[in-house]
């Protein structure tokens, strides 16, 4: 668990030293396990980083500061200690929102950004209802994320893959999900709603591959790209959890995004 005066993340690695380097980031209330194949699928020719955010998994759980641009001064420093970047910078849900922050705040650190599903972008009904859901998640925690969690995967997804995510959700700490909401949606600076997503997208320097579930989503956020080597790709056939709903999938799209494998 390096720690380089920040909190200590838990942290794995695979892969060689001196091979390009691809950091697998979690979301909200999940933990580094969900990137398990697609560590071991890339390891041959990647080196693969795989952290528990703060509050989350094996890590530290601060009382405090438990937001996403916390979270991606925390990957600053672990790449850091690892002597990692630059790294294509890959992350799920709130981990893409994380990944996008660590490019915008650290962008020594980054090379390409990979967003699947992110915590971006935020209208209409959505925006409306984050007070509510915000107040329900200070007041009951993990239990009252467990409900929007367990609707949030589609028909082919693998079996046990709800329960799996269920069950860890539910062991993260309650001030962790209140806060790292907060620090997605409401915070000052928070970057969750679509005015903001939009100004801090256009902040990042590196070529960026987002995946939308969404369509209006997708068509929404190809307004934003400026950087060459950047595109926005629909997966409509799945669950948020699209890495874990088409697992080989993601793989062959990490395998192509983090540039070209060096022979073994």
């Amino acid at each position: 668990m390096p720690d380089r005066g920040r909190v200590r993340l838990f942290t794995t690695t695979l892969g060689a030293a001196g091979a390009p380097a691809v950091l697998l980031v979690h979301g909200w209330g999940g933990d580094g396990r969900e990137w398990s194949p697609h560590a071991e699928a890339l390891a041959g020719h990647f080196r693969v980083i795989v952290p528990d955010l703060r509050g989350h998994g094996r890590s530290d759980v601060p009382d405090e500061g438990n937001t996403p641009a916390e979270m991606a001064d925390d990957l600053a420093s672990l790449l850091d200690t690892l002597d990692a970047g630059p790294v294509t910078a890959v992350g799920h849900s709130m981990g893409g929102q994380v990944v996008n922050l660590l490019a915008v705040r650290h962008p020594h650190l980054v090379h390409s950004v990979v967003a699947l599903d992110p915590a971006h972008g935020a209208h209409g009904t959505e925006v409306e209802e984050i007070p509510a859901r915000l107040a329900d998640y200070r007041a009951n925690g993990a239990r009252a994320a467990a409900a929007s969690v367990a609707t949030a995967f589609g028909p082919t997804a693998p079996p046990g893959l709800r329960t799996a995510h269920l069950r860890t959700l539910l062991g993260t700490p309650g001030h962790v999900i209140a806060q790292a909401y907060a620090g997605m949606y409401t915070d000052p600076g928070a970057v969750g709603v679509r005015p903001h997503s939009e100004e801090y997208l256009r902040r990042r320097t590196q070529p960026a591959l987002t995946v939308w579930t969404s369509a209006e989503a997708a068509a929404w956020e190809r307004g934003t790209l400026t950087v060459p080597g950047s595109r926005v790709d629909h997966w409509p056939d799945s669950g948020h959890y699209v890495h874990e709903e088409h697992v080989e999938r993601t793989i062959r799209l990490l395998r192509d995004r983090a540039g070209p494998v060096r022979p073994t």
